[in-house]
């Protein structure tokens, strides 16, 4: 993985945004979360155990998301 590499961000329905390439994480506190894979699963239901990352509970809680604007 390459800091090069431009982001993509994939915006998944009911379900956390999907982060390819290299993006600078850090905590709420400012201390920096390190990035293992090329692609990660960013939480946006609020839940997951190992935020910021996805666990996948956003489906046990029947998280849902606006439909995208027109």
């Amino acid at each position: 993985m390459t800091s090069e590499e431009p982001p993509e961000i994939v915006v998944c329905p009911n379900g956390p945004l999907l982060v390819r390439g290299h993006v600078d994480l850090t905590t709420p506190d400012g201390e920096p979360v390190e990035q293992k894979r090329r692609t990660v699963a960013l939480c946006r239901c609020g839940v997951s155990t190992i935020k910021p990352f996805c666990d996948g509970t956003h489906k046990a809680i029947h998280f849902t998301t606006d439909a995208p604007a027109p």
